[in-house]
């Protein structure tokens, strides 16, 4: 008989944090794409796209989020395989094999991103943020994700100050050139959403455990779409075998809590 009882091994629930929460739910967003590249911006969705290709999306092309080929997807092992020449990068874009996650300074109900600058008047700005950037092509061109570290009001606003990436209204104006375009998911510090509504207005998917909707609610600038269904579902925690892989190969030295510092989710 083992000397353990089982009171004393613990559950997934009662260890998994939300930090690893935010790193499988970002990994799923690349569920089912295939061979095409993962580029993701920032720690989580780098965590996330390597789980991905670790796990069930073992053709991802991983890269650094810029111009450069990784070899595996093994943590902070992980080295660069190749350069991108940005003319072949662009020939990704243009032909939609690429699926990109990242940031926003701003995002409103249909997808519209700022990364630019903050406020009205374009010319004198109250904050110079990076520009533009690639935003405004990956999101005609391909799939495109969203990672908000730190969901507040301040970034969920009624209307951008700067469309840099195209939201779902402003595709609908352009027409036949943004017939590629797509929000696949945003993923928060608390929930999951997608835009799989019949106008494409932001929806909430999921909320992370330990989290309430009414904290997501509060967080928002803007109605969400799914707040009033009797019961939203809780992000799915990942599995024993994706706890180890984060843990022990992706990021044994627990740098995800620096982005997403967060108390343990289960229950004692």
């Amino acid at each position: 008989m083992s000397d353990v009882t089982p009171a004393e091994t613990p559950t997934r629930a009662e260890i998994c944090t939300r930090a690893e929460i935010c790193v499988a739910a970002c990994a799923e967003a690349w569920r089912g794409d295939g061979e095409i590249i993962a580029s993701p911006m920032g720690l989580i969705p780098a965590l996330g796209a390597r789980l991905a290709k670790l796990t069930f999306a073992p053709g991802l092309m991983l890269s650094d989020g810029d111009a450069n080929y990784l070899t595996d997807p093994t943590g902070t092992d992980s080295h660069v395989e190749a350069h991108i020449p940005y003319r072949q990068l662009f020939d990704f874009v243009w032909h939609g094999s690429r699926h990109v996650m990242m940031g926003a300074s701003q995002l409103d109900k249909f997808g519209n991103q700022n990364i630019s600058a903050i406020g009205t008047d374009f010319a004198r700005p109250k904050a110079q943020l990076i520009g533009v950037r690639g935003a405004p092509g990956n999101t005609v061109n391909h799939p495109t994700s969203y990672w908000i570290a730190n969901h507040s009001p301040k970034v969920f606003v009624e209307k951008v100050d700067v469309v840099s990436g195209l939201g779902y209204d402003r595709a609908r104006g352009v027409g036949h050139p943004a017939r590629f375009h797509e929000l696949r998911r945003v993923v928060t510090n608390l929930a999951v959403f997608d835009f799989q509504t019949p106008d494409h207005r932001m929806r909430v998917r999921s909320i992370h455990p330990g989290v309430t909707i009414d904290e997501v609610v509060d967080a928002t600038g803007f109605v969400l779409i799914g707040t009033d269904r009797g019961r939203i579902e809780a992000t799915p925690e990942p599995d024993a075998e994706a706890l180890r892989l984060i843990r022990e190969v992706l990021d044994p030295d627990n740098t995800r809590e620096r982005e997403v510092p967060s108390a343990r989710t289960g229950r004692r």
